[in-house]
């Protein structure tokens, strides 16, 4: 666990790992720099995020599990969870209640930050 742990963040948290781990609870995109790549890359850089679970006070200081960069092959690829409203034109109110959030989770190589 790390930095913030209140209830908030313990269910944001949850979400972000179901979206991230499972692919449920919101969507997934990927960049140009990631569709680039080969299918077989994209494949393991997808299972390389679903996978990761190196989170510390300094990659994850909320505690939620919603972004970092790692190593995939030797290229670095960064996944990055937004929380929008149902329709997808604002922020969530409340990124804990999903019954009034999307979830996006995009991955991109970092370069592309």
């Amino acid at each position: 666990m790390t930095g913030k742990t209140d209830r908030n963040s313990t269910r944001i948290r949850t979400l972000n790992d179901e979206l991230r781990r499972f692919g449920r609870g919101g969507r997934i995109m990927i960049t140009p720099g990631i569709q680039a790549l080969s299918v077989s890359a994209v494949a393991r850089a997808l299972t390389a995020v679903a996978a990761f679970d190196a989170f510390t006070g300094d990659n994850d200081p909320y505690g939620e599990h919603d972004c970092a960069i790692l190593a995939v092959e030797g290229i670095e690829v960064l996944f990055k969870i937004d929380y929008y409203d149902r329709d997808l034109v604002y922020h969530s109110p409340d990124p804990a209640d999903p019954a009034v959030t999307q979830r996006i989770m995009v991955v991109m190589l970092a370069s592309e930050y």
